[in-house]
C-alpha cells in the first residue's frame, strides 16, 4: 500500500509518499518527503501568527503535494493520511480539506491522524520497530508528553506539561536574551560554549495530580513556568547590577552561560522523567521524538543514559524530528494495520484532539 501524507498543523506545509514493505522490522519506506517551512515569515513576529500560517499553507500546499508525488515517481495512491489535530485550526483545515478533495478525485480513503502519533511513528520510520513495551517522550514547541506503548499503535498517556512545553520555554527565554526566533537552535548552539553550572536555575518538582487531568498521577508531569520565571529574574537582576536599561542585552559571556544553564535544567528534567517512567514500567526501549529531539544535548544525554542502563534509545534523524508528512503517512499506515479502512469523509479539524 502507498499512502500520501499531508501535514499542516502549524508552520510547515508538508507532503510525503510512504509505502508499506514486507519487512516486519522496518514496515515502511519513504519515497518522498517535502517540507515548506514558514520560519522566515514568523521570525519577524517572534512566534507563529495563526492567520499568516493558514494563508501560507493555502499558497504552498498544491506545489508541495505536486513535488512530493513527482519525487516519488508519480505512483498510484491507495490512501491519504492527514493531520486532524491537534494544532492551529485554520492551518489544520487547509490540509484536511485538500486531503478530502484529493482523495475524492482518486476514489481512495482518507485516514485522519493525530499529530503526536505521527511523531511517535517517526521513530519507527528511522530506526525500525521498537521493542515493546516502550516509553516515548514527545517534546516540541507545543507539546511535552510521556507515553507508554505496549502494542504498536496504542498510546497511553503517562504525563504532560501543565504549562509551557519545552519548546515554548526555549522560545521565550531566547526572546528574553534577544536571541531571535526560533529559540531552540540558537540556545543549543550557544550552550555548547557556556558553563552549564554558572547559574543554579531550579528544577520543577510536582507531587500532586493536575486538577485538569485528575486521572493522571501527576508525578510524571512537566512544568517549565518556574524555570522561565527564574531566568527572567536572573536577567533582570544582572541588568540592574550592570547598570543596563531594561531592554538591553546582557554581555555575550553571560548570555552563553545562561543558555547553557537553562538547557541543562530542561534536558535533565525531561530525561529524569523519561527514564524514571521506563524503569517503573520495565520498558524494553525508549524513544525521544518531536522538534526538540533535534537538540544536540538532549540526543547525546539520552543515548548516554541508555547505554549506561542497557536500554536502546530511539531518536529520529533530523529530517524527521520537526513536523513532516512522512511521519503522518506512517501513522496512517499504522492505523490501517490496526483498524482497516474506514470512510472518514465527514472528519473535521480538532485543535485540541486527544490521543
Amino acid at each position: 500500500m502507498i499512502v500520501l501524507g499531508i501535514e499542516t498543523s502549524c508552520d510547515e506545509t508538508s507532503a510525503a509518499v510512504v509505502e508499506e514493505t514486507s519487512d516486519a522490522a522496518r514496515p515502511w519506506r519513504i519515497r518522498s518527503n517535502v517540507v515548506a517551512s514558514q520560519v522566515a515569515i514568523h521570525r519577524e513576529w517572534g512566534g507563529v501568527v495563526p492567520e499568516l500560517s493558514a494563508r501560507q499553507h493555502i499558497r504552498d500546499i498544491c506545489g508541495v503535494v505536486e513535488r512530493a508525488l513527482n519525487d516519488a515517481g508519480s505512483p498510484a495512491i491507495d490512501a491519504v493520511a492527514v493531520t486532524q489535530g491537534p494544532g492551529l485550526v485554520g492551518s489544520l483545515l487547509v490540509g484536511l480539506q485538500f486531503a478530502k478533495a484529493f482523495a475524492w478525485t482518486r476514489s481512495v480513503p482518507v485516514i485522519p491522524v493525530h499529530h503526536l502519533a505521527g511523531h511517535i511513528e517517526s521513530l519507527v520510520l528511522h530506526g525500525g520497530e521498537m521493542p515493546m513495551p516502550a516509553v516515548v517522550l514527545v517534546v516540541s514547541g507545543g507539546h511535552t508528553s510521556l507515553y507508554r506503548i505496549t502494542t504498536a499503535g496504542s498510546y497511553e498517556l503517562l504525563g504532560r506539561t501543565r504549562d509551557d512545553a519545552a519548546g515554548e520555554a526555549y522560545d521565550k527565554v531566547a526572546k528574553l536574551l534577544h536571541l531571535g526566533y526560533p529559540g531552540g537552535p540558537v540556545i543549543d548552539r550557544l550552550a555548547k560554549h557556556g558553563d552549564d553550572r554558572a547559574v543554579p536555575f531550579p528544577k520543577m518538582r510536582l507531587t500532586h495530580a493536575d486538577r485538569n487531568a485528575p486521572e493522571l498521577p501527576g508525578t510524571r508531569d512537566f512544568s517549565f513556568s518556574g524555570l522561565k520565571t527564574s531566568v527572567l529574574r536572573h536577567v533582570t537582576a544582572r541588568r540592574t547590577a550592570l547598570g543596563l536599561a531594561p531592554g538591553d542585552p546582557l554581555p555575550e559571556r553571560e548570555t552563553v552561560d545562561i543558555s547553557a544553564s537553562f538547557q541543562r535544567v530542561v534536558v535533565e528534567t525531561l530525561l529524569e522523567r523519561l527514564f524514571d517512567a521506563a524503569r517503573s514500567y520495565q520498558a524494553r526501549s525508549i524513544g525521544v521524538a518531536g522538534g526538540v529531539s533535534a537538540n544536540s544535548r538532549l540526543r547525546a544525554d539520552a543515548e548516554e543514559r541508555g547505554r549506561a542502563k542497557g536500554i536502546p534509545v530511539f531518536v529520529p534523524d533530523m529530517a524527521l524530528s520537526t513536523d513532516n508528512a512522512a511521519m503522518i503517512a506512517a501513522a496512517g499506515l499504522r492505523r490501517l494495520r490496526r483498524a482497516g479502512v474506514e470512510p472518514h469523509v465527514e472528519i473535521n479539524a480538532e485543535a485540541s484532539l486527544a490521543l
